[in-house]
């Protein structure tokens, strides 16, 4: 069932009593079983641009929203190889349609090699940090984010990922912790932070135990729908979502990214809709920001998974795809495709035409990784850049002062 958002107080009841697992019989807590035929060489899903060419830049100087897409661990060469996969040496995905290119730096405060943590707070604080850190200066102190910056500007916005919505990168943008691994808190922090749109994986840390991991006792889920919040648990009640906000949990931790569940391209779409359309939920008349990561390339990556890695990134295309179709309609709208990090120090070879990954690694490395933009203001982000100066680049293009800059009585909310 779908919740909305103003019920009588019988139904919250009902609602919450469900969530603590209380009333209804085991198998209604369940997820729907995911899709037995789990191949991860199948990439028939994925149908690649009628046109080569690239997309002309159209629109204002200046954008009135931005949606940033993130490929966890996506280097240069993982987009070569899901290319030649898929299009072939001479085709191009999505993202390589994008007018403006370039390449980014990625060394945290401590590693000249980054995690997914330290990377997220340098692509949403704009600073550098230690590994594993989220939101957070190496000395403890909580540097507000893009998307809380947007949020206190009366924009709407949201966080989309394959992972649990509380993972590292998702978690950078709206949450403030020494530890990534502090998943139960982030989660806490994601709902306190009022962000519009959360789809992703991860109930778990939403829910107390048993059915989940929370020891406080709290049931975000219920303290979502207390705040007005809907909440979808599986593909169809995202495909009847017509207004927002909206907490969409489709899995216990990770998703899947298989049948029954939605894929990103799905849960961008609507988030994109939900973001974009005139109500009177947060904003009236929306502006919005909002991340959207392919999660899994990192994973695959980490397991030398040449298939699932290829899979993955042209899942994450197919995202891309969907925020170009919706900025050239809008045409005022910047798109900025980009990674935290490479992963799997991957380089391709080749018998005849056929591509061959060849594995260096089951980590990170630390070399440079793509960017590309589109829509107004993209020209900003042709180059090489650090990562911290991408969240600089689109404070200054929306008109943020007072960015980068430590949260208010930072010294008050040190986390050591």
């Amino acid at each position: 069932m779908m919740y909305p958002k103003k019920c009588c107080s019988a139904v919250v009841l009902l609602i919450i009593t469900v969530f603590m697992g209380g009333v209804l019989p085991a198998h209604a807590w369940d997820y729907p079983k995911p899709d037995p035929e789990q191949d991860v060489k199948d990439i028939s899903f994925y149908r690649g641009p009628d046109d080569n060419n690239k997309i002309t830049n159209i629109g204002a100087s200046r954008p009135a929203n931005v949606i940033l897409l993130i490929g966890d661990g996506m280097s240069f060469n993982h987009v070569a190889l899901a290319r030649h996969r898929a299009v072939g040496a001479d085709g191009r995905l999505y993202m390589e349609r994008m007018p403006v290119t370039g390449m980014v730096r990625t060394y945290s405060a401590d590693r000249l090699v980054t995690d997914s943590a330290a990377a997220a707070t340098a692509l949403a604080c704009g600073i550098k940090t230690n590994n594993g850190r989220i939101g957070t200066a190496p000395d403890g102190t909580p540097w507000i984010s893009i998307l809380e910056k947007a949020n206190a500007k009366g924009f709407r916005t949201g966080l989309v990922a394959t992972s649990s919505i509380s993972h590292a990168t998702p978690a950078g943008f709206a949450a403030h912790v020494e530890s990534r691994d502090m998943q139960v808190e982030i989660a806490a922090q994601l709902l306190e932070r009022r962000v519009g749109i959360l789809f992703g994986g991860g109930r778990k840390f939403w829910v107390p135990t048993p059915r989940g991991e929370r020891k406080d006792n709290r049931n975000l889920i219920e303290e979502a729908l207390g705040a007005g919040y809907q909440v979808v648990l599986n593909r169809e009640q995202l495909s009847r979502l017509s207004d927002g906000p909206v907490v969409g949990l489709f899995a216990d931790d990770r998703m899947t990214t298989f049948a029954p569940e939605p894929m990103l391209d799905e849960m961008t779409r609507v988030a994109i809709g939900l973001l974009s359309k005139k109500g009177d939920w947060f904003a009236p008349k929306p502006r919005f920001f909002v991340m959207i990561e392919g999660s899994q390339i990192d994973w695959a990556a980490h397991a030398n998974a040449t298939d699932n890695t290829i899979r993955q990134t042209l899942l994450f295309d197919l995202a891309v795809k969907e925020a170009l179709e919706f900025a050239e309609r809008d045409k005022t709208t910047l798109v900025i495709v980009t990674a935290d990090h490479e992963t799997g120090g991957l380089l391709i070879k080749a018998d005849k035409r056929e591509p061959v990954a060849e594995w260096h690694s089951t980590d990170h490395t630390g070399g440079d990784v793509p960017i590309f933009a589109y829509g107004p203001g993209s020209t900003f982000f042709s180059g090489t850049h650090d990562n911290t100066q991408i969240p600089k680049r689109i404070a200054r293009l929306l008109g943020f002062d007072d960015f980068p800059a430590p949260m208010k009585a930072a010294s008050e909310q040190t986390v050591k």
